[in-house]
């Protein structure tokens, strides 16, 4: 009787460690087709993630590169006051004092081919106690127009586009980055999935093989115990059933390691306890295709992302070495100049029209508008025509950035022929 109890003690604590929800769990399992399992990595793969920004930090850069034919404006005020000790008499005045304030604005506009336009217009006003001023206080401005052009070093439509060329290069190498970090994480997913796959059926076939080796095992004991086979025959099933659970082990461990590379694919969480089992739904299925070598090739030339970015790369460095070439040249600039001065103000009447008798005896009154309407008017037409040019020594003696630019040409070029071959 006490033995009959201390049994339904022990079973009934064999119940409770089952059924004790710290000690056994039940497992869950989450179904998943290879559509999931894409849809999921692109999701929650960080490299996805990081990449995705590449290609909007090259848009800015590209916004920020053409900013540089946006016209600039620039606005500059100046005032001062001077007094300085007269040194002859006939300045009219111990200290002469002098005001002046002027302003200047200018528009500048970048070209293509490398040169600019300049609008500019400076005025200022000036006054002083000095005799025998004919205009005082004076008022002056001068509209300008200005055309540079460099013939030599800095010209082209290339040269003077190079950063804006170059970070839209930049951009398109983003994108292809993008797609070939797409591409091998899709790749990734599809590995991890097909080697889960593998796994759970070598698992199913293990399995059947023990079951297979059992039942030898179990008609193998009825054959020795009938006399039918001898004893020998009976260990070779125990060898054969043996080997057939560590094969069936080996198999749970290959369906456990897939599960953890499809899960890290995946990104799902490493910190649980007991992490869900993955279970694949999908199955390969057999699909005849005919394939030419010669045509594989060709689309793998045309549309494999890296070498897309290779070539991009080469393009940019082509023309890095065209700039770093141009440098070299001397600088020849022309330039042209227009212009149109207009100056008003108080314009002082003396005695006998004789500034030199020193005696004021009235004024016309002008003011800054009639200046900037001689000006606008182009009533006093000027001009000039500029050929200038500089050989700095750096040019001669240092060849060291045309240097790097070609023999950058050159590694991206052996790059591009290294992809091919793989």
């Amino acid at each position: 009787m006490r033995t009959t109890s201390l049994k339904v003690i022990f079973l009934m604590f064999i119940m409770g460690l089952v059924t004790w929800p710290g000690i056994a769990q039940e497992e869950k399992v989450i179904s998943l087709s290879l559509e999931d399992c894409i849809v999921q990595a692109l999701k929650n793969n960080l490299k996805v993630a990081i990449e995705v920004y590449n290609p909007e930090i090259a848009e800015a850069q590209l916004s920020q590169a053409k900013e540089m034919f946006l016209p600039r404006f620039d606005l500059s005020l100046n005032s001062q006051n001077t007094e300085q000790p007269s040194y002859w008499w006939i300045q009219g005045a111990e200290t002469i004092k002098t005001d002046l304030s002027q302003y200047s604005l200018s528009l500048i506009q970048k070209v293509p081919t490398g040169g600019s336009f300049t609008l500019s217009l400076n005025s200022y006003r000036t006054s002083t106690n000095q005799a025998f001023q004919l205009i005082n206080p004076r008022y002056g401005s001068t509209l300008q127009l200005e055309f540079t052009q460099p013939l030599l070093k800095g010209f082209g439509y290339r040269i003077s586009r190079k950063e804006i060329i170059i970070a839209r290069n930049n951009l398109e190498i983003s994108e292809h980055q993008f797609k070939t970090v797409l591409l091998d994480t899709i790749y990734r997913v599809e590995e991890a999935y097909w080697n889960l796959v593998y796994a759970y059926e070598d698992y199913q076939v293990k399995k059947d093989s023990l079951k297979l080796a059992e039942a030898s095992l179990a008609k193998t004991k009825k054959e020795v115990e009938l006399g039918k086979v001898a004893p020998i025959e009976l260990l070779n099933a125990q060898t054969t059933v043996a080997q057939r659970e560590a094969e069936l082990l080996q198999a749970e461990a290959l369906v456990a390691q897939s599960e953890d590379a499809l899960r890290d694919v995946l990104n799902l969480p490493q910190d649980q306890e007991l992490p869900p089992r993955l279970k694949p739904q999908d199955y390969p299925r057999y699909e005849p295709r005919e394939i030419s070598l010669e045509e594989a090739l060709q689309k793998a030339f045309l549309y494999r992302p890296e070498l897309k970015s290779q070539r991009k790369l080469i393009e940019s460095n082509q023309l890095n070495f065209s700039f770093a070439r141009n440098q070299l040249l001397p600088g020849l600039d022309l330039s042209f100049s227009y212009w149109s001065p207009g100056v008003s103000g108080d314009r002082l009447l003396y005695l006998n029209d004789n500034p030199f008798l020193g005696i004021i005896v009235g004024k016309e009154k002008g003011s800054a508008s009639d200046s900037l309407r001689d000006a606008f008017g182009f009533r006093y037409k000027n001009w000039s025509v500029a050929l200038t040019l500089s050989l700095p020594l750096s040019n001669v003696l240092s060849r060291a950035e045309y240097v790097k630019s070609r023999l950058e040409l050159e590694k991206s070029q052996l790059a591009l022929q290294d992809l091919e071959r793989q």
